[in-house]
């Protein structure tokens, strides 16, 4: 396995920002600058930022010369699986995204969870976000094991606000060496047919793929109603999926699809 700090530090390097720690309340001022520009109307109490850092929780801003660009931010937590990392936060501003920035902070939190002796990390995403599915799922290689509809309730964001707040649930093996899993579909579950999601019963037992948009937020803003179905009928495909034992286990970024298959090991 190649080192996980020489791995986060050179993929940071690629996108032109340097790690760093952020651990003081100050340090909470600036991760509240990137989430004002990232999601809007909300921000962290200065005081967790510290709490964090000083319970072992460090979190990590990727710095372009004196500014900080991006964050990520977790917690130690415990469920039926035992131990593992909680990803709560991960954001970058407008106008460093696309570059790697997200890709470094991840392989830095998970450089510090290994150096803890933690092997898991988990956390939720708005399962209809193409560009988050490539990154959790092709770039770092972890798994769909869960979902759950309005799993935050109403959000009060700017980015959420009057959505329903689906979300699948991500499980990523960090002594895994990051990258995506070569998975091809048997089956299609849903296909964009003219911009309309285009449903199907599962028939086969092998791996079934799930059309997403390309650029929901654009969808969204465009034609709510359309976004609505598309989220519906996610929704159910995921859950289908899920209850008969399968986990996302790849991204087909060309086709803009969710591949789900048997375990097989990916996750535990």
């Amino acid at each position: 396995m190649t080192d996980p700090w020489t791995l986060a530090r050179d993929t940071a390097s690629a996108a032109g920002v340097t790690l760093t720690p952020l651990i003081t309340v100050e340090d909470a001022d600036r991760i509240n600058a990137v989430i004002d520009r990232t999601w809007g109307g909300q921000h962290l109490d200065r005081e967790v930022v510290r709490a964090l850092a000083a319970s072992g929780n460090v979190s990590w801003g990727a710095s372009d010369g004196d500014r900080i660009v991006g964050f990520v931010l977790g917690w130690a937590g415990v469920d039926d699986q035992g131990l593992h990392v909680h990803s709560h936060m991960l954001a970058s501003i407008p106008d460093s995204r696309h570059r790697g920035v997200g890709t470094a902070l991840k392989f830095a939190q998970r450089a510090q969870a290994l150096d803890q002796g933690i092997d898991l990390m988990r956390w939720t995403f708005d399962p209809l976000l193409a560009r988050n599915a490539w990154l959790n799922i092709g770039k770092l290689g972890a798994v769909i094991d869960g979902f759950e509809r309005n799993f935050y309730g109403s959000m009060q964001d700017s980015l959420n606000q009057g959505e329903r707040s689906d979300r699948a649930f991500i499980a990523w093996d960090l002594r895994r060496e990051p990258g995506p899993r070569l998975v091809v579909a048997t089956e299609e579950l849903i296909v964009d047919d003219g911009g309309e999601p285009e449903t199907a019963d599962r028939e086969g037992n092998g791996p079934a793929a799930i059309a997403i948009p390309r650029d929901y937020p654009e969808l969204r803003a465009a034609d709510a109603a359309r976004a609505d179905r598309w989220r519906d009928a996610v929704a159910g495909a995921v859950e289908g999926c899920l209850r008969a034992g399968l986990v996302g286990l790849a991204f087909d970024r060309d086709r803009s699809a969710y591949v789900f298959a048997e375990p097989d090991g990916a996750t535990r």
